[in-house]
């Protein structure tokens, strides 16, 4: 917004001082006019405001129900999640509102809505044009809204305004255009002056000079006008070369382009305009000098513009909607609007496939919301709507319990323990032992298998394996089982025998512990190995 704006719906008088001067372009150094219109015609500005206002309006809205422990749902059923994230209005998208209103807080500071009511309810937000609108404080301190609409000048209490202010702190945002007039101005200027080389066809401009003591009649300079400057002036000129006679000579008296480094201005209005609108050159094509055009360099300028040239107008809109969109009630029932920034992983379908990966199996999304991402159907498998893990990827309510496949059980501590060595001694195990042998292995059938056992002293040189069998007598619902390591009076492998109630006072010592029966481990080299 221009300072001309601040004068709309105002008489003016010849005493108003400021109006006349920002009239007669004495607001700027540069001399030029600046206003909205006027800095949306510059590219750079323009790049701007297009880049923050479709990347905000593109990102999704959503109104959620916190719990008292944190946890949040979607409420598609409360009236303001359709006007925020659907349709704002019978005549525009969400997209289209949002649009208009980032672009308002990029070039006049502050976003204006009127909001509609029928029988008490908020059913619409119609956008207003910041230039439209005047605020003030009646004699009570109450904010007041002017709104000026074709010559008619209208006041709202501030019930009736959706108002998101910009950076400022006050009642209003502070103006962008207003405070960038004079770097605006300069690159109006510039862009001017370009302008013009062009249409002059970057002629010089100069004065002919005349020899010592010749004097030209009038007749004679119209005619050296005719011939020597007319057919030069121009874009449109069409002589290229001239002859000049009688000692006639020519001296310039502007400064050339070279000279006036005018394309280096033009690249440092550039990065000006996006010094004022917080936006990295390089997101609206300007490759600045010494910035990264690297990809990895590039994500990272994306990711510190989302934290500190986004974020502050996601926030501005969030709690201007908590606190001037929402009702008391609606507060105190935990209502909060929040835009989803994993929408600008869309484009990137590698990173939006490892976020999601990584949010689904550290137990922070379910299976069915990253399929509600992708926009997706749900899985009618309940487990679809459980926090999982990805270890075994079990509910996080299981973690630490018994699971109920006791065989997998086994053969998971097995597998912790020994590692992929397993199936290599279980394949061994099968073609040396009989189908129908019972006790112990006998000595001539230990396994002898050299690149396996190096493998298994690399893991841990005091641990040495033997095979044993294992009979499961019994399993119940919650993974536990009953079940021998060595059988009461057989003489076993070292010619010992173990005797009935051999182990009775071990039992009474767990037991008084509170701690289950340990899986007894035959080793050769150690008398016994406990794994709970």
């Amino acid at each position: 917004m221009g300072l001309l704006s601040w004068w709309r719906g105002r008489t003016i008088r010849l005493t108003d001082g400021a109006f006349w001067s920002s009239y007669f372009n004495g607001d700027t150094w540069a001399g030029e006019s600046v206003g909205t219109h006027g800095a949306l015609q510059l590219a750079a500005w323009w790049a701007c405001v297009r880049l923050l206002s479709e990347t905000v309006a593109t990102l999704p809205l959503f109104v959620y129900r916190m719990g008292a422990d944190g946890s949040r749902e979607l409420d598609r059923d409360h009236a303001l999640y359709g006007l925020l994230h659907d349709s704002p209005n019978a005549d525009q998208t969400a997209v289209e509102f949002w649009e208009g209103q980032i672009a308002a807080l990029c070039t006049a500071g502050n976003g204006y809505s009127e909001k509609v009511f029928s029988a008490g309810r908020l059913v619409a937000l119609q956008p207003l044009m910041p230039d439209c609108v005047r605020v003030r404080r009646d004699p009570d301190g109450a904010l007041v809204y002017d709104v000026t609409d074709r010559g008619r000048v209208e006041s709202f209490s501030e019930d009736k305004i959706f108002h998101i202010r910009g950076f400022g702190g006050g009642d209003q945002g502070l103006s962008p255009v207003a405070y960038a007039r004079q770097t605006l101005g300069i690159t109006v200027a510039t862009e001017k002056a370009a302008g013009k080389a062009f249409a002059q066809g970057l002629r010089a401009s100069g004065f002919f000079t005349a020899p010592a003591g010749a004097k030209l009649t009038p007749e004679q300079r119209e005619q050296f006008r005719r011939t020597f400057i007319d057919p030069y002036v121009g874009g449109d000129a069409s002589a290229k070369v001239g002859l000049l006679e009688a000692g006639f000579d020519f001296k310039p008296v502007t400064i050339s382009l070279h000279d006036a480094e005018l394309l280096l201005s033009r690249r440092w209005n550039v990065e000006e305009i996006c010094r004022w609108l917080n936006v990295p050159p390089i997101l609206i094509g300007h490759a600045g000098q010494g910035q990264t055009m690297w990809g990895s360099g590039v994500e990272q300028i994306m990711l510190g513009w989302l934290t500190l040239g986004l974020r502050p107008y996601l926030s501005r809109i969030e709690q201007a909607i908590a606190k001037r969109l929402m009702t008391p009630a609606d507060r105190n029932a935990r209502l909060k609007a929040e835009f989803s920034v994993e929408g600008l992983l869309r484009a990137d379908s590698a990173s939006r496939a490892a976020f999601l990966s990584t949010m689904v199996q550290n137990g922070i999304y379910t299976r069915n919301r990253a399929r509600a991402l992708e926009n997706e159907p749900r899985d009618p498998d309940p487990m679809a709507d459980r926090l999982t893990v990805q270890s075994n990827l079990i509910a996080l309510s299981k973690l630490g319990e018994s699971g109920a496949d006791p065989a997998a059980q086994a053969r998971s501590a097995l597998m912790s323990l020994l590692g992929p060595e397993i199936d290599a001694l279980v394949e061994v195990r099968s073609r040396t032992i009989p189908q129908d042998h019972s006790g112990p292995l006998p000595q001539d059938k230990e396994l002898a298998m050299p690149a396996l056992k190096s493998s298994l002293h690399r893991k841990e040189a005091s641990l040495k394996i033997r095979g044993f069998d294992l009979q499961i007598k019994a399993a119940q619902d919650d993974g536990t089982f009953s079940g021998y390591g060595s059988v009461y009076g057989v003489v076993d492998s070292y010619n010992e025998v173990v005797a009935p109630g051999a182990f009775d006072e071990s039992l009474a010592e767990i037991a008084a512990k509170g701690r289950s029966v340990p899986v007894l481990w035959q080793l050769p080299d150690v008398s016994t190995h406990e794994t709970n």
